[in-house]
């Protein structure tokens, strides 16, 4: 079978990439299959994913724009069975450009679901939406799959249109979808990206690193966080569910760690003091821009009903962490 990951040369994307290609078989038409071809899909791979995917012959990278049709259904032929659409502008970048966060996150997301819906038979559509999808005043102490989804950011209104999207599209059995609800997905190697929560990754990334993190926002802003890992794994458990297990509402909010910068500051102390390595500092750099749009986002989450479906527990905090250290120090 023939898997499509949009936003296949972003972090998340590899790493899931990473995880399909471990796994080596995903339900499509009711069956087990073996995954003969990921096509990482996205508008330019770094040369590090490049010369990382050049010997594993499963795995496909095409660059094309997402808000360009025809690129799509270029893409997703009638040999594709599963989609993962992870492409997307991130939140700081949408609230700089509107058009573009159009373009690429409404239209381009109008794309991938046209093109499966033009594919034969109904393939698998899992769409990684965001709890920007939450917002404004009235937000309860915690989120939950019934909260009421009133975003403050153009990021988090293409999300909610695609889960609505995805919901509609499947209720008429266009295509088999579900949606993830990701929380702040750490942490993240390399250079800080324009999500306004990118400090979230810097406040570990940095001090591992063994230097400064600026901090932009409070250091008791609260904020629900989990691991790369865990996100991976809960996209394919999530695409791997039965659909009579769905129900009406297909988007699921993932679990996820609260945490401020002054528990990542004390968890990377004392790791750096268990293994012996110095540890940098957070400092306070703070940016009104960025702490107004983080004001508007959640600070807990419940993500009960993804586990009562079968997805992941979140690891524990300090574990996400050890991963990071595994994998990128």
């Amino acid at each position: 079978m023939k898997v499509v990951i949009t936003g296949g040369g972003g972090f998340l994307g590899y790493q899931l990439g990473k995880k399909l290609l471990e796994t080596g078989e995903l339900t499509g038409s009711n069956r087990l299959q073996p995954i003969s071809e990921i096509c990482l899909f996205d508008r330019f791979f770094s040369e590090t994913i490049v010369e990382k995917t050049a010997t594993e012959s499963r795995i496909t990278l095409l660059e094309g724009d997402i808000s360009d049709r025809d690129t799509v259904f270029s893409v997703i032929d009638d040999d594709t069975a599963s989609i993962f659409h992870l492409a997307s502008m991130v939140s700081g970048e949408c609230e700089e450009h509107f058009d573009a966060a159009l373009s690429v996150n409404l239209n381009g997301g109008w794309h991938i679901f046209e093109a499966a819906r033009a594919r034969k038979g109904t393939p698998k559509v899992v769409f990684a939406s965001s709890i920007a999808c939450f917002g404004g005043d009235d937000m309860p102490e915690t989120m939950t799959d019934s909260t009421k989804r009133t975003p403050q950011t153009t990021y988090g209104m293409t999300k909610v249109i695609g889960e609505l999207m995805v919901n509609d599209y499947s209720r008429k059995e266009y295509f088999d979808g579900r949606s993830a609800r990701l929380p702040t997905v750490i942490i993240r190697p390399g250079k800080p990206n324009a999500a306004a929560s990118g400090w979230a990754s810097g406040m570990f990334r940095e001090p591992l690193n063994g230097e400064v993190c600026e901090l932009p926002v409070h250091r008791h802003q609260c904020h629900p966080m989990t691991g790369y890992h865990e996100v991976a794994d809960s996209l394919i458990a999530l695409h791997e569910v039965p659909t009579e297990k769905l129900g009406r509402d297909r988007a699921y909010g993932l679990p996820a760690h609260q945490v401020t910068p002054a528990l990542a500051e004390e968890l990377v102390n004392q790791l750096a003091e268990e293994k012996g390595f110095p540890a940098g500092k957070i400092e306070d750099a703070f940016d009104p821009k960025i702490q107004k749009i983080v004001d508007q986002w959640p600070t807990a989450v419940d993500g009960s009903r993804a586990v009562q479906l079968g997805l992941p527990q979140v690891a524990p905090l300090k574990q996400i962490i050890e991963y990071y250290l595994e994998d990128f120090c």
